[in-house]
């Protein structure tokens, strides 16, 4: 078992895609730098065939044009459609469900060899790490943009040793554009959407940034500035489960992640997620999952 996670990163989408580009190079670029995708549903069909979840640790951006699909964002069930743009952040667990035949996506991957146009702390608020991923319906005026936006950056890097600052500056023109309609659908959620509905969103988000250190409701309870028993009803009011079992779900996502693509031991994944110890840890994954740590790896 190779001792590297398997991310779906640079590399990874490189050792899917290569074997195929003679079939799909008049849809997709890819440098060390970036990868773009051009109208087309045969790269996210490549990769939807692997193993899932997968696990993002780089900015990706795209637009539906045609078509629709199913995925899960981190732990959230979500349709998507023509007309939809989509953000995905470092840190998202994604698990493709399913895309229909005529799909279509303007879409790229920035990696960390990409010249960004803005440090961290000066990024558009919707990508300063508060935000893991978001899918906002958008009008065709602003699909239209986003759209012309992938087009000429699309065609900046088919040129002969493309000028970079001119990709940086495109690339930052579509950050801009999302995060403007990022927070435009967020005030206007905000406007209609009921307390609970907000305390729980808020929950979810810290639930995923944060469960592999803080197991327990508690924690989140105090973040919020509730009681646990106060976040606990809305949680369970509001989505039909309750808070523990969204972090226990949170959790044993990102342990399957860790025993389906690493080599260490149950013992050092123990230690890693914050369990008091091995035995524990056995017990707690085979009571939600049926299986003992090492059986649920010898079934893969």
């Amino acid at each position: 078992m190779d001792k590297k996670p398997k991310l779906m990163d640079l590399w990874r989408m490189k050792e899917i895609l290569s074997s195929h580009y003679d079939e799909i190079r008049d849809c997709i670029y890819f440098s060390n730098e970036l990868i773009m995708v051009h109208g087309d549903s045969r790269v996210f069909q490549l990769i939807i065939q692997q193993a899932t979840p997968f696990i993002i640790n780089d900015h990706r951006f795209g637009i539906i044009t045609r078509g629709e699909g199913d995925v899960n964002f981190n732990l959230q069930d979500r349709h998507v459609s023509a007309g939809t743009l989509v953000y995905i952040g470092p840190g998202t667990i994604i698990n493709p469900i399913r895309f229909s035949p005529d799909l279509e996506i303007y879409g790229m991957a920035l990696f960390s060899q990409f010249p960004m146009p803005f440090a961290q702390e000066q990024m558009p608020s919707a990508f300063m790490g508060q935000v893991r991923d978001f899918q906002l319906p958008v009008s065709e005026g602003d699909a239209l943009t986003a759209c012309h936006i992938f087009d000429a950056l699309w065609h900046l890097v088919h040129q002969t040793d493309y000028y970079r600052p001119t990709a940086t500056a495109l690339v930052a023109a579509l950050m801009q554009h999302y995060n403007k309609l990022y927070h435009q659908q967020a005030d206007q959620l905000l406007a209609t959407r009921s307390r609970e509905q907000t305390i729980f969103d808020r929950f979810l988000q810290l639930v995923n940034q944060h469960c592999n250190e803080h197991h327990q409701l508690a924690y989140y309870a105090d973040r919020m500035c509730l009681t646990q028993r106060y976040l606990g009803t809305i949680v369970r009011q509001t989505s039909g489960t309750t808070a523990k079992d969204w972090i226990d779900r949170a959790l044993v996502t990102r342990i399957k992640i860790e025993l389906r693509h690493t080599d260490k031991s149950a013992a050092q994944i123990a230690y890693d997620f914050h369990f008091s110890n091995p035995a524990f840890f056995a017990k707690y994954f085979r009571r939600l999952t049926g299986m003992t740590p090492k059986e649920y790896r010898q079934s893969l």
